[in-house]
């Protein structure tokens, strides 16, 4: 069962009104500290930690802002300084930043303390489907509500004066970029092309030890032996609906057979918004679920995955960085056009051989398994696609929009030369 939607979030922000009204008023009186303030609506992860580890480099405080006692937890071992998003303290905490910085919505700090604050909205991903302005969702209304067309064009208004808040945006390249001021609503002087710094960790260090530490997280779930091939299965979320490739009893039959022959485990990163019964109907160790309270963020972990099953996720785009396979496997392609959209034609992306259920995804499956010249013709297509939307791959993203930041007028930290 799906645990999110935007018609139901967008439902919670109309009645929280007077409260983004409090809050604006407090924000006003407040004067503006030091403090680099931090939050991501993954846990503790993503861009905002790489971004993060960049600003304590060059001097400034941080504090991250957490949601919950796992993320304490969390923060606490990355010896990272934290304080509770919610209540006056974290209030106070966003309404005193020098600089706020999210990776999905300012719901990842305090809402009602961020007006007028420098906005850093690092996203969480190179868009594949529609999002914000560009996608019909993202101003959705349960329809029983009365004036239902009224609210979303108010919530429209609201999503685009928030976003002006948005200082600095970084993207993966200028085709990632026309896509993010487009559904923004920004122009190209906040929208900059840096690269990603959560796919920094893709790229820092030498690929033996990238694997050594994405082996390591993997491990959190059981035994991973040096041999065995890893599969990661990572749908996208469908705005609180059940997604339709979840397999029936006969499919996990041959997904269990076919990695049984293989050697191989497939690990089941479904959308944190979006859990839904993905494991068989009988306990399988070939099958692990690396849910998002195991594993915020999944992204230091692809290091040590040798094929990638999505439908709709940018972790296809961040695979390619590693020249990693990827079978796609998208049952409701029109269905999903019509009511979210993609950039572009999905066949760009997929290729016009995507898999339409299981079964066709299983005999792709097999084929990159037992096949070196599928495996390296499916690797040079993802490397490609990689190579054509993502700018830089040095590991030096977050400096990058760090001096983008600088650049806008925020000063060293006190004491810097």
């Amino acid at each position: 069962m799906a645990s999110f939607s935007f018609g139901t979030g967008n439902a919670a922000k109309l009645l929280r009104l007077p409260l983004y009204a409090a809050g604006r008023i407090g924000t006003l009186i407040v004067p503006r500290g030091r403090t680099w303030v931090f939050g991501c609506g993954a846990g503790i992860g993503d861009g905002a930690l790489a971004l993060l580890r960049e600003a304590q480099a060059q001097g400034h405080r941080t504090l991250w802002l957490v949601r919950s006692p796992r993320e304490q937890a969390d923060a606490t071992a990355l010896g990272i300084r934290t304080r509770r998003r919610d209540g006056i303290r974290g209030w106070w905490a966003t309404a005193r930043a020098e600089v706020i910085v999210v990776t999905h919505g300012l719901g990842d700090v305090n809402r009602y303390g961020s007006t007028d604050g420098f906005v850093v909205q690092l996203w969480h991903g190179i868009p594949l489907k529609r999002i914000g302005l560009d996608s019909p969702v993202t101003a959705q209304v349960p329809a029983r509500l009365p004036g239902a067309a009224l609210l979303r064009r108010l919530l429209t208004v609201a999503y685009r004066g928030a976003a002006q808040r948005i200082r600095v945006l970084p993207a993966a390249s200028h085709r990632s970029r026309g896509r993010l001021e487009s559904a923004f609503g920004l122009g190209d002087d906040r929208v900059v092309v840096t690269g990603e710094p959560r796919v920094d960790v893709l790229s820092a260090g030498t690929p033996e030890g990238r694997r050594a530490a994405a082996t390591a997280l993997l491990t959190r779930t059981g035994p991973l032996l040096p041999q065995q091939r890893v599969l990661l299965y990572a749908p996208t979320w469908r705005d609180g609906a059940a997604d339709p490739a979840v397999p029936d009893a006969a499919q996990w039959v041959r997904i269990v057979r076919m990695l049984e022959q293989h050697d191989a485990i497939l690990f089941i990163r479904s959308h944190p918004l979006g859990e839904g019964s993905y494991s068989p109907p009988w306990s399988s160790g070939r099958v692990r679920m690396l849910n998002s309270e195991l594993l915020p963020d999944v992204t230091p972990a692809l290091p040590r995955v040798d094929l990638l099953v999505t439908d709709y996720s940018s972790t296809a785009y961040d695979v390619g960085l590693l020249a990693i396979p990827v079978v796609y496997l998208a049952p409701d392609v029109e269905d999903y056009a019509r009511e979210r959209g993609f950039y572009g034609r999905y066949e760009d992306v997929a290729g016009d051989d995507y898999a339409h259920d299981w079964d066709g995804a299983i005999e792709q499956l097999d084929a990159v398994l037992s096949d070196d010249d599928v495996r390296a013709e499916r690797a040079e297509r993802s490397a490609a696609l990689s190579e054509d939307m993502h700018a830089y791959r040095d590991g030096r993203n977050a400096h990058r929009v760090y001096r983008s930041i600088r650049a806008r007028g925020i000063p060293a930290p006190k004491g810097a030369r």
